[in-house]
């Protein structure tokens, strides 16, 4: 009794040396292995590359267009042409149709469950409206908080194509 016990015990020891034996040389010898060191970015093995010239804005930005008053506000743009139009519609489509509608009336899918709804952009109130002064409403929310503030969303440049696309819907 005692000797098979110990030739079962020799012949499992034998077996688990053999695997672990196989799943070591597996391990060594295959392209992918079972991945017992990761290619992951350990960031304490290569310094960090210093930061180019440039890269850390000290002046533009959010900040300053938020502390710039409305009046001095001006689209990067000379003209309105066609290409900035487009430009335009392609962002009011993406990032403000859902309140203010497809036919620009405040009775988008999302606008309509507002009381009162979004403004009506074919308004002259909002077509006389100064661009600096769409461009801080639409930024920066107004006052009532019909308008919730989009500078976290829509970049600076897209504010602009909007507000150029929307000055548009008279013409």
């Amino acid at each position: 009794m005692i000797r098979r016990i110990l030739v079962l015990g020799v012949l499992g020891a034998v077996v688990l040396v053999g695997v672990y034996a196989a799943v070591t040389l597996y391990d060594r010898y295959m392209p992918a292995g079972r991945m017992w060191e990761t290619p992951a970015v350990k960031p304490h093995d290569q310094p960090v590359d210093p930061m180019g010239e440039g890269v850390v804005p000290f002046s533009g930005g959010e900040a300053q267009l938020r502390a710039t008053p409305a009046q001095n506000l001006h689209p990067p743009y000379d003209r309105v042409d066609n290409e900035i139009r487009k430009k335009g519609k392609i962002a009011y489509n993406r990032f403000c149709v859902q309140c203010h509608g497809r036919h620009y009336d405040g009775m988008g899918t999302v606008g309509q469950s507002f009381s009162p709804l979004p403004t009506d952009l074919t308004r002259p109130q909002v077509q006389n409206m100064p661009a600096g002064e769409m461009f801080r409403s639409i930024s920066y929310g107004t006052e009532n908080g019909r308008q919730p503030p989009l500078h976290a969303t829509i970049p600076p440049k897209e504010r602009w194509y909007v507000i150029a696309f929307v000055k548009s819907l008279d013409e």
